[in-house]
């Protein structure tokens, strides 16, 4: 049994969480080795649990609330990284996702520390930012290379889409441009959803503003989660929305490289 130290929840942060014998903890989710598609490289990454957000589209909806995860101490969770790191050091690195990662801040730095300073591994966060003001930029320190989903422009549809305001995510693109830190936009295509022509005009008007973007990937969206969304027993609401068309995914990557991104 864990117990959770009294500390102020920082608006959505969890508080600090031990083991019983009083190591550092989190909730973990699950792990995956040789992601290609999750930081340069190949990744070894850890999905923690926890998430203020309630994104139609989620792809792990069983992430949400951070006790359905598995509690697990930092030095457990470099365990299961330990066998590949001679890999990983020069193939790839740690990435860290969720989940939201900033909802357990204090366990996602003891991981980007340890990965940095113990194993010299390339560390990733992946994260819609909605936490970052919480946290001061010292937490950023140990993070190479953020990747910033941006799930979309317009602040009423972002509402709708994920249940959650735009502005903590675009006030944290702007500090992480300020830090000098690298950044991966990321960009889920929902026909009907995030493919409005101007919509995408106007994320690109603010990308660019940018220093530190190295690219922005446009991901195609899937229903892979539908299936834990019934067993779970929530709606789905995109049952009959179709992945975007070869035509959209081809006119919403040409108006990002017509502004000069590199896209992906």
């Amino acid at each position: 049994m864990a117990w959770t130290a009294l500390v102020a929840h920082d608006g959505g942060i969890a508080p600090v969480t031990l083991d019983q014998e009083g190591h550092l903890a989190g909730f973990v989710h699950s792990f995956e080795m040789g992601s290609a598609v999750d930081g340069p490289g190949m990744r070894f990454v850890v999905f923690v649990s926890g998430c203020q957000f309630r994104c139609l589209y989620c792809h792990n909806p069983d992430s949400v609330k951070m006790h359905n995860g598995t509690l697990m101490n930092a030095a457990g969770v470099m365990q299961e990284i330990i066998p590949y790191v001679p890999f990983l050091q020069g193939a790839g690195g740690l990435t860290i996702t969720g989940g939201e990662p900033m909802v357990q801040a204090h366990f996602v730095r003891e991981l980007f520390y340890l990965a940095k300073h113990t194993y010299q591994l390339h560390t990733t966060l992946d994260t819609q930012g909605f936490l970052a003001a919480h946290l001061e930029d010292a937490w950023f320190d140990d993070i190479d290379l953020v990747m910033l989903d941006i799930k979309h422009i317009d602040p009423q549809k972002y509402l709708a889409l994920t249940s959650q305001p735009l502005q903590p995510t675009l006030i944290f693109a702007k500090r992480l441009a300020a830090m000098r830190k690298k950044i991966w936009i990321r960009y889920v295509l929902v026909p009907g959803y995030t493919d409005d022509y101007d919509d995408v005009e106007t994320l690109a008007d603010f990308v660019v503003t940018l220093s530190g973007v190295e690219r922005v990937e446009v991901l195609p969206f899937h229903k892979m989660g539908e299936g834990k969304w019934q067993q779970l027993g929530y709606p789905y609401q995109l049952t009959d929305v179709p992945p975007p068309s070869v035509a959209l995914l081809s006119r919403v990557v040409g108006q990002l490289k017509a502004r000069g991104l590199n896209v992906c």
